[in-house]
C-alpha cells in the first residue's frame, strides 16, 4: 500500500470524489430529467399536427416579417426596453444596464432573431393560423413608461367575425409580466415563450430548453438534442442560454409541444384551447429576481453536470454576499466555513501523515523483510499502523469532501450571472481569468509552501519528483480558470499552511516530551 505513495492516494481520492458526483447526476438527476422528457404515445398526433402547423406558420411569419410587421407599442423602464410588434409579439427586449452592454457599447438584445418570438400565437386551424399572421394587432397604448408601479397594455386582433384574440399584458419594473389570453370562441392554439436568447452561447455551458412539471421533475433539452415530443403537466417553459432566459409560467398545468428546428434545437409551444393566464419573464437569470416572482422559477437556473452541488453552494455563497456585500469576500468566507467544518477530519489526517513520516524507517524495514510475501507484508503494515494510531488514507477524506465543493464553485462561477462583473481588489470580474496572473502565482507559491510543511513518506523517487512539480503544473493549468475559483483554492492553501504549521508545532512538542 505504501509503495503507491501519497501521490497515488491523492489521485485515487480525486477519482473517487469525481466519480461520486458524476454518478449522482447520472443515476439520480438524469433519470428524473429523462423521465420528464419521455414521449407520451397518446400525444403523437398532437405533436405531428403542431409540427405541420409550425412549418406553415414559419413561412407565413417570415413573409409577414419581411413585408408589414411594425412596432405598435414600446414599454420603457429604468433597466430595459420592450417593443411589441403588429403581430402581438415581443419583438425586442433590450437591457439598459451598462454592465450588460455589447463589446461595441450597445444595449444587449435578448430576443433572438429566430422565430418564434415571445407571445407569438399559432392556431391549429389553418384558416385562423393564416389570419393570425395577416390581421394587424391593435394596442390601446403606444408608449408606456414604468416607474414604481406596473402598467397594463391591451392587444386586440380581429381574425374574423367570429374570432377575436385579446392579450392583456401587465408589465412590472423588474422585467416580468402577466399575460391573459382571451378568445371569443374556443379554438386550439399554441403560445410560446419564444426562441431562447443567444447572447451567451459557448461550448463550456449548456443552453436550450428547460420544462418543469407540477411534480417538480425537470426536462432539460439541450440544443442539438431536440425531437418531436409532448411534455404534459408542465408549469414552466423556459428557453435559456448561459446567463439569460425567456419563459412562461402558470400554476395551472399545461402541455408543451417541443419541435426541433433545422439545427435540432428545441422550440417550445404551450397548447391551449381556452382563456389562459401566464407569468412571463425575459432577462438575466438572477436567482433573487426569479425567486421574487415565484420560488418555482429558481430551477430555471441550471449548471449542467454538478447542478446539485453548484445550486446549494450558491445559496450559501449568496448568503455570505448579502452579509458582506462583496463576492470575493464571500468566497473567502465560504472557504473558512468549509475548513472549519472539515477541521476535525483534517486535523486527524494531518496528524496521521505526521506519524507516517515518523514510521517511515520501520515501514521500510518491514517492506524489505516481507517483500516476497505480500500477505505478511500487509498484515505487519496494518499492525504497525494500529499500534501507532496512523492511517495511510487519513489525509484523503478531507480532500475527497473538498473536491465537490471545488467543482461546485467552478460550475457556479461559470453559470451564475450574479458573479459576472463582480470585482475584488485588482480583479474586475471574478467569473473570468485574472488578467495579471497574480492569483495563479499566489496559488502556486502557497501550494509549494504547503508541500514543504507537509510530512511525506515517498518510497518511489520518481513519484516524489512528480509531486514536487505539481505546484508549477497547477499554476499553469489554473492561469486561465475563473479568478474566483483560483481565489478559493489560494485561500484554501493559505489556511492549510496555517493548520499544518500548527500541527507540526504540536507534534514536535509532543515528541520532545
Amino acid at each position: 500500500m505504501e509503495n503507491n505513495g501519497q501521490l497515488r492516494r491523492i489521485l485515487i481520492a480525486t477519482v473517487i470524489s469525481f466519480a461520486f458526483f458524476v454518478a449522482y447526476d447520472y443515476f439520480v438527476l438524469t433519470p428524473q430529467q429523462k423521465a420528464a422528457s419521455q414521449l407520451v404515445e397518446q400525444n403523437k398526433t398532437t405533436v405531428k399536427t403542431v409540427s405541420n402547423t409550425n412549418n406553415a406558420a414559419d413561412k407565413i411569419s417570415k413573409k409577414a416579417n419581411n413585408e408589414n410587421v411594425t412596432t405598435i407599442a414600446t414599454v420603457s423602464a429604468k433597466n430595459f426596453q420592450i417593443k411589441i410588434d403588429s403581430l402581438g409579439r415581443i419583438s425586442s427586449f433590450k437591457l439598459k444596464q451598462t454592465k450588460f452592454n455589447t463589446e461595441n457599447g450597445k444595449h444587449l438584445e435578448l430576443v433572438n432573431d429566430k422565430l418564434p418570438k415571445p407571445l407569438e400565437i399559432r392556431f391549429e386551424n389553418k384558416v385562423l393560423n393564416k389570419l393570425a399572421f395577416e390581421k394587424p394587432v391593435k394596442a390601446d397604448k403606444t408608449e408606456i413608461t414604468l416607474n414604481d408601479k406596473p402598467q397594463t397594455l391591451t392587444l386586440t386582433q380581429n381574425l374574423n367575425d367570429k374570432e377575436i384574440v385579446t392579450k392583456i399584458i401587465t408589465f412590472y419594473p423588474d422585467g416580468h409580466y402577466d399575460v391573459k389570453v382571451k378568445l371569443t370562441n374556443p379554438a386550439i392554439y399554441y403560445i410560446t415563450p419564444g426562441y431562447r436568447p443567444k447572447v451567451a452561447v459557448d461550448k463550456l455551458t449548456i443552453h436550450g430548453l428547460v420544462v418543469k412539471k407540477s411534480d417538480g421533475t425537470l426536462s432539460i433539452i439541450e440544443d442539438g438534442d431536440a425531437v418531436n415530443e409532448t411534455i404534459d403537466n408542465a408549469i414552466i417553459t423556459a428557453g435559456f442560454d448561459r446567463y439569460y432566459t425567456t419563459l412562461l409560467f402558470s400554476k395551472k398545468p399545461y402541455s408543451v409541444i417541443v419541435v426541433p428546428d433545422n439545427e435540432e434545437n428545441p422550440v417550445a409551444f404551450i397548447k391551449a384551447d381556452d382563456n389562459r393566464e401566464f407569468i412571463g419573464y425575459i432577462g438575466p437569470k438572477f436567482v433573487d429576481t426569479l425567486a421574487a416572482i415565484d420560488k418555482e422559477l429558481v430551477d430555471v437556473v441550471q449548471y449542467g453536470v454538478g447542478t446539485f452541488f453548484a445550486k446549494n453552494l450558491f445559496f450559501l455563497l449568496d448568503w455570505f454576499y448579502k452579509l458582506v456585500g462583496n463576492w470575493g469576500v464571500a468566497i473567502i468566507l465560504l472557504v473558512v466555513l468549509v475548513r472549519l467544518v472539515l477541521f476535525p477530519l483534517t486535523y486527524k489526517g494531518m496528524v496521521s501523515m505526521y506519524k507516517l513520516k515518523e514510521l517511515a524507517p520501520k515501514m521500510k524495514e518491514i517492506q524489505q523483510k516481507y517483500k516476497k510475501d505480500p500477505q505478511k507484508l500487509q498484515m505487519h503494515m496494518m499492525k504497525l499502523y494500529k499500534e501507532h494510531g496512523a492511517n495511510p488514507l487519513g489525509g484523503c477524506l478531507p480532500l475527497i469532501l473538498q473536491i465537490p465543493v471545488f467543482y461546485g464553485i467552478y460550475k457556479l462561477l461559470l453559470y451564475a450571472i450574479e458573479l459576472k462583473g463582480a470585482s475584488f481588489l485588482w480583479i474586475k470580474d471574478l467569473s473570468v481569468m485574472d488578467p495579471y496572473f497574480i492569483l495563479p502565482v499566489l496559488m502556486g507559491v502557497s501550494m509549494y509552501i504547503h508541500q514543504k510543511l507537509t510530512p511525506t513518506n515517498f518510497q518511489d523517487p520518481m513519484q516524489e519528483k512528480i509531486f514536487k512539480f505539481l505546484p508549477l503544473i497547477f499554476t499553469f493549468m489554473m492561469a486561465t480558470f475563473p479568478a474566483g475559483l483560483v481565489l478559493y483554492w489560494t485561500v484554501n492553501n493559505i489556511l492549510s499552511i496555517a493548520q499544518q504549521w500548527l500541527i507540526n508545532r504540536i507534534m514536535a512538542s509532543k515528541a520532545k516530551k
